[in-house]
């Protein structure tokens, strides 16, 4: 028996009712179902094959999906199978978002608005720090002998130089998703809800503003308008951080992309995004703009 059957064998609520289960395409780490209960949809994620590795802890996933969805930004969480890291989750209404559609005018004030508002919550069950799991995904790639794109160790002083100008100013940590790429946002018409909580935690709010930039791959207006719209201007040193943690987003998700390249069985070119990843960090860390970044977050 599947772990899919086995939930929906173990939900009492479930039980005696028509049930169909359908598979939904678009995850990168587990296997995500639409299982229909006498009609009524509902959402059930199953972790993928060594997921652990990946640093995901599924306790804080829980606690920090839970708490988002108070706040009105996540779906709600219907049931909870600790025993086999599942959840099933309210069905969310409305379509699952893309880059392209992302890009569209005005898409990046309202995604800062919705970012807002998960910052604006209570704090989250543990912190998350991108130079630190960078160091744990490296640490894992080296003893496990996991390829990863050629000059990741030697540009580690420059990640260094990274973290040391923004630690001159730091910003208080608020509650982060850490991972919104276009199809954690869904669009129900009248807001954007945010999921997907594997890698959330208490964080530098600028690692998010630059982390979903980054995803978009949004030029500079749109950079601007998403600063604008969460700080209130477009504040330079906040752009800066913005910024370099776009870098820090590469360097990081880069290494979790070779990392799932090794122990994935999704049907996905990993090994080709840790590549795409690397080479748009270089290309930011090579750019005359750097040293001004590096400059402008200690302002």
């Amino acid at each position: 028996m599947s772990t899919i059957e086995k939930v929906v064998t173990k939900i009492e609520d479930w039980q005696g009712k028509d049930v169909l289960i359908q598979p939904l395409s678009g995850g990168l780490t587990n296997t995500n179902y639409k299982v229909e209960v006498d009609g009524i949809p509902h959402f059930v994620r199953v972790p993928g094959e060594s997921t652990e590795l990946l640093a995901i802890d599924r306790k804080n996933e829980y606690h920090n999906t839970r708490s988002a969805s108070e706040v009105g930004v996540a779906p709600r969480i219907l049931h909870h199978l600790p025993e086999h890291d599942v959840m099933v989750i309210e069905f969310l209404d409305g379509k699952t978002m893309s880059k392209d559609s992302l890009n569209e005018k005005g898409m990046p004030t309202r995604m800062a608005n919705a970012i807002k508002q998960l910052h604006a919550g209570p704090r989250f069950y543990s912190d998350f720090n991108m130079f630190r799991l960078t160091e744990y995904y490296l640490r894992l790639c080296s003893e496990r002998k996991i390829k990863i794109p050629d000059g990741y160790t030697e540009r580690m002083e420059t990640v260094s130089r990274i973290e040391t100008a923004m630690n001159v100013k730091p910003l208080q940590t608020v509650p982060c998703n850490n991972d919104l790429l276009a199809e954690n946002y869904i669009d129900d018409g009248k807001q954007l809800w945010l999921i997907d909580y594997e890698y959330s935690g208490n964080n530098d709010p600028t690692f998010e503003l630059g982390n979903t930039c980054q995803e978009m791959q949004f030029n500079d207006d749109q950079i601007a308008e998403i600063c604008t719209a969460y700080f209130g201007e477009t504040k330079k040193d906040m752009v800066a951080r913005m910024k370099l943690n776009m870098i820090m987003s590469d360097v990081g998700w880069g290494l979790w992309a070779a990392i799932q390249a090794n122990i994935s069985t999704i049907d996905f070119d990993f090994w080709g995004w840790a590549t795409e990843r690397w080479g748009r960090a270089e290309e930011k860390m090579d750019s005359n703009d750097f040293g001004k970044w590096l400059d402008q977050v200690k302002m």
